[in-house]
């Protein structure tokens, strides 16, 4: 029904243009008697002028010559016929149709680029409407249904068909030859156009939806069945943009999902945090007063009365466990909060960890402690309270995943521009998949284990590594059991002179 359309108004087009000339013709008939016959012709050449401007090419060179033959026909003597008398005739006849077939051309090239000015004028209009609507759209949807939108009342229907985590299309699951393609648009990034391809058939165009980050997905363009020639002249610079303009919003609410994401956790973070400080606060006046009563129940017991000293031990051991868990509660809300100064001073290595060992002399009675230093370690800045606190909790996993008697390594090295400590056990060693993860909060190698614990040591041990500036890393043994590494920067170490 288009083309059928167009044909006959490129018809009525050629009729107008006969006509006009025809009645110009007639109109300057009786004016032969004022004018002259240069004056006649400046009549025809503005008639073609005009229906070039207002009608096209095609009508104008066809008026261009009409307009010199009805010149010679009605105006040059010898009248109502195609002889010529004077041969200077023919070069106004030659001139004329030049003039008029040049005229034709520019008026004609001139109304196309008027045209195409306002089609441009057009398409950046409902480019600038269709980011605005993009720019409101809070879900994926939406954004379809504006794009659904934007191809309302044109040949084209375009569909979105976005990448998930694990980069697949699964809307395309169904379509092999179309998923194909659209992952070559992917690779290559560039607008793909299965009109010469017969393996989707009709007039496809695939454009990968390229935000500034990285590619979301595909836009396939597809031209209704009924207007298939009408997709010969397809602005590919216009659907180009439209996907950009897509990618754009696209990625807008990706990041708009990550930071209420963001936010949400460290709104849970911050509740968790404070839940921690106010239980560890307010549960550890009660348990230091009952290890005390725990200790002088087993004090006082008399030597007849075993079960009560050992139930007195008992509870003074359970008491003292729980009061360590809550003070590895209270450090993770500490550290977490920002609220714990770096006390820093050039100190060895030796110290801490040999002041490590005391604190731990009794859940260490049953596992040898072996400390290897090597003799190159120099003075290292680090906080000597906190760091002791990253060798016990290392030193007491070691002693509770080890069996009874097997021994414990610490060794102190040297690596590059880090000064390193190691501590590693006999164990069972870590499961390969929850290395990483168990260095979160409350994360342990057993979701169900005997073991005491909150899964907070290593959480611990990574927040105050990392304050500073240093990193921790756990990994197995190739003999068996684990090894936990961490490594604090050497810096500049001030001098130290050798001893006379």
């Amino acid at each position: 029904m288009q083309d059928k359309s167009k044909k006959i108004t490129l018809k009525h087009s050629y009729l107008t243009a006969i006509l006009v000339c025809a009645v110009t013709a007639l109109a300057a008939t009786p004016l032969r008697h004022f004018l002259d016959l240069a004056n006649i012709v400046m009549l025809f050449l503005l008639v073609v002028f005009l229906i070039a401007l207002k009608l096209g090419r095609g009508p104008a060179v066809m008026s261009a010559f009409l307009a010199v033959a009805l010149f010679d026909f009605f105006f040059v003597p010898p009248r109502l016929s195609f002889a010529v008398n004077d041969v200077q005739y023919l070069v106004t006849f030659t001139v004329m149709l030049a003039v008029g077939l040049a005229t034709a051309h520019l008026a004609a090239t001139l109304h196309m680029q008027a045209e195409d000015a306002l089609e441009r004028e057009r398409n950046t209009h409902r480019l600038y409407e269709l980011a605005r609507d993009l720019a409101g759209t809070a879900t994926q949807e939406q954004v379809a249904q504006v794009l659904v939108l934007y191809m309302s009342g044109s040949a084209h229907s375009a569909t979105l068909h976005l990448l998930d985590v694990d980069g697949e299309l699964p809307s395309l699951g169904h379509q092999v030859a179309l998923a194909s393609l659209a992952y070559m648009a992917i690779k290559q990034g560039s607008l793909i156009d299965t009109s010469q391809l017969s393996v989707v058939g009709g007039h496809t165009l695939i454009l990968p939806l390229k935000s500034p980050s990285e590619v979301r997905g595909v836009m396939v363009v597809e031209t209704n069945a009924s207007s298939i020639k009408a997709s010969n002249n397809i602005d590919k610079k216009q659907f180009e943009a439209v996907a950009n303009l897509t990618a754009i919003a696209i990625e807008r609410l990706h990041y708009v999902e990550v930071a209420q994401q963001t936010q949400l956790e460290a709104s849970a973070e911050r509740l968790r945090s404070s839940v921690l400080s106010a239980l560890s606060h307010d549960l550890r006046t009660p348990l230091t007063g009952l290890v005390g009563m725990a200790d002088v129940l087993a004090l006082a017991a008399e030597p007849q009365l075993e079960n009560v000293y050992n139930a007195a031990t008992s509870i003074r051991d359970q008491a003292r466990a729980m009061n360590n868990l809550l003070d590895n509660l209270l450090d993770m809300a500490r550290l977490h909060a920002g609220k714990v100064e770096l006390r820093k001073d050039w100190q060895l290595f030796e110290d801490v960890i040999g002041s490590s060992i005391k604190l731990l002399k009794s859940a260490l009675s049953q596992h040898p402690v072996k400390v290897v230093l090597a003799p190159d370690l120099p003075l290292v800045e680090f906080d000597d309270v906190l760091l002791e606190r990253v060798l016990c909790n290392l030193l007491e996993n070691a002693a509770k995943y080890s069996a009874v008697g097997a021994p414990i390594e610490v060794r102190g090295f040297v690596e590059g521009e880090f000064a390193c400590v190691a501590v590693s056990d006999h164990g069972q060693g870590l499961p390969v998949d929850q290395i990483e993860s168990l260095f979160t909060m409350f994360s342990r190698g057993k979701s169900e284990s005997s073991t005491i614990g909150v899964g907070l040591g290593l959480a611990i041990c990574r927040a105050i590594v990392e304050a500073h500036g240093g990193k921790i890393k756990a990994s197995n043994c190739e003999g068996g059991g684990a090894c936990v590494t961490f490594w604090l920067p050497l810096g500049n170490p001030p001098c130290v002179d050798s001893e006379q």
